[in-house]
């Protein structure tokens, strides 16, 4: 279905348009760091489980007795704070990104985005909604940047593996402690590396997505002063 497009003037739209490029680049540089943080912890959770546990069990015993973590247990620790760092920053960056196309979106075609803005935020929150609203937010950006174009398949692929990780308890947002996490990789680390490799497959294709929404959305307002300098010179 063909849509017009409402171009508003110049001025207005230098005035109201965000920068976008630098913000692509960042998110999609720290959706990457992201992925090796992950990478790196799951590499940990190998040599938790090559070593096996420890003839005193586990670190979380139950009813709140813990026993002292040995050298590796803590440097798992530190991995995964390290690796909570880099997904905080990954955070930050990818919703002031994500706020950024939104906006220009609606500058660019005079429509109203398909979802509210606080949406921005607790659609990662709220449960059920956080199935899908943050995967909707970016794909009303692009189909309203670019109407007629085909979504990225890397904007499905992200979303899919993204909510495998979720759902796997040690993505991104997960339950489990980091003792008790550290118990099921002498237990049963397979499913920890399956839920990592998603996690990780997430954060690649997350920037690949980031990277084309930008490319996009950079490209119709290049194309859009394009025009306001051909209608200035006319």
């Amino acid at each position: 279905m063909n849509e017009q497009i409402v171009e508003p003037a110049a001025p207005s739209r230098a005035l109201a348009l965000r920068p976008i490029k630098l913000s692509g680049r960042l998110t999609a540089g720290a959706l990457l760091l992201a992925g090796l943080a992950w990478a790196v912890r799951a590499v940990w959770e190998v040599r938790l489980a090559v070593a096996g546990e420890p003839a005193s069990g586990p670190p979380e015993q139950g009813d709140g007795v813990h026993r002292p973590l040995n050298a590796l247990e803590n440097s798992y620790h530190f991995v995964t704070s390290v690796g909570g760092g880099a997904a905080f920053l990954c955070a930050l960056l990818f919703i002031s990104w994500l706020w950024r196309v939104r906006d220009n979106a609606r500058v660019l075609t005079g429509r109203a985005p398909k979802y509210a803005g606080i949406w921005v935020y607790l659609g990662w929150l709220v449960p059920v909604v956080n199935l899908w609203f943050p995967r909707g937010i970016v794909a009303d950006a692009y189909r309203t940047t670019a109407p007629g174009r085909k979504l990225p398949v890397s904007v499905n692929v992200w979303w899919g593996l993204w909510l495998i990780g979720m759902l796997g308890g040690v993505g991104i947002v997960y339950q489990d402690s980091t003792d008790e996490i550290i118990g099921r990789a002498y237990t049963e680390v397979w499913p920890l590396l399956a839920s990592d490799a998603a996690v990780i497959g997430a954060a690649v294709a997350g920037a690949f997505a980031v990277r084309a929404v930008t490319a996009v959305q950079v490209e119709r307002i290049r194309q859009g002063w394009r025009e306001a300098d051909g209608t200035g010179l006319g």
